[in-house]
């Protein structure tokens, strides 16, 4: 079946429009074009048709039973084709009625409630799905499209053409003690002092646990692992009940300095775990992505703001 290429959607919907307000100028109102595209593109129909719409009566164009055919049937293509491109631009990703934003648990106790708030504020009628998890398996997630963007630790996330990655903030990773320990009071501490301590920590996948790893093997040991727990609030729970000491970014543990004490690192020499938003380059025009970067470039400035 062959259908004439002068047959569009948009002479479809200026055609239907016409039907509407039955006049040349109204049309163009409505639509914000001129009264002769309207005339063109009604013409251009018929000739593309090959039959007539209307019959002239004085300077008013009267719909003939073929234009009422259309009319009927257009409508059911125009609305078709609309939810055609809705359904397919959901499934790609890019549903405006739904976020889905991947998160290292961590972020959750001040950062990812200040930036779904802002987001929110942008995109009132956005409906936000968190799904919260390790660094490996939300890049994972992502990668596979189950996520639209995850904000993790991005110091082992290789640069590559199909991702963007956007720099939100650095944290110090730091000795976690409970607030009885013989260390609580130190200003600086070694990693050495504690060869003999034991240690809790996340699973491997987690950045922090990563993180933890580099600094053991910096300072020339290998822990004792009295226990291994899937976040990062059970850690500090085992941590504050004297299970044993921990290696911890500044922004969760500060949280809780009621019940734990965050000692700096003399030796090795403190890292800085790097947190970003992440996101396939395929989505860098979808308005929610957008959205969610501006928000996060916000909350950057503000932070640098107030340090």
């Amino acid at each position: 079946m062959h259908i004439d290429p002068e047959i569009t959607f948009r002479k479809l919907e200026i055609f239907l429009s016409f039907m509407e307000n039955r006049t040349l100028s109204n049309t163009a109102a409505s639509l914000n074009i001129s009264t002769v595209s309207v005339h063109k593109a009604l013409h251009s129909l018929e000739s593309a048709l090959r039959c007539p719409l209307f019959k002239k009566e004085g300077r008013l164009l009267q719909p003939l039973p073929s234009a009422l055919v259309l009319t009927e049937n257009s409508k059911t293509i125009i609305q078709k084709m609309q939810k055609s491109i809705n359904l397919t631009r959901e499934a790609a990703g890019f549903s405006s009625e739904r976020f889905i934003l991947g998160s290292i648990y961590s972020l959750t106790v001040k950062t990812i409630p200040q930036l779904i708030m802002g987001l929110k504020v942008r995109r009132s009628s956005l409906n936000i799905d968190l799904r919260l998890g390790s660094n490996n398996d939300l890049f994972s997630q992502l990668k596979k499209m189950e996520l639209d963007a995850i904000l993790i630790s991005i110091d082992n996330i290789k640069k590559s053409p199909e991702l963007e990655i956007f720099h939100l903030f650095s944290d110090e990773i730091f000795l976690t003690a409970p607030k009885d320990s013989p260390f609580s009071e130190k200003k600086h501490i070694s990693l050495n002092e504690l060869k003999n301590s034991n240690f809790v920590t996340l699973t491997e996948g987690f950045a922090t646990y990563k993180d933890g790893q580099k600094l053991f093997s910096a300072a020339g040991f290998t822990p004792n692992i009295a226990m291994q727990v899937n976040d990062i609030f059970t850690l500090l729970s085992m941590v504050s009940s004297g299970v044993g000491y921990a290696l911890l970014p500044g922004r969760i543990a500060s949280v809780y300095a009621d019940q734990v004490k965050l000692i700096p690192l003399s030796f090795p020499a403190p890292i800085r775990q790097n947190i970003g938003l992440v996101f396939l380059k395929s989505k860098e025009h979808n308005p929610n992505i957008l959205s969610m970067l501006a928000e996060c470039r916000m909350y950057k400035s503000n932070k640098k703001t107030s340090l």
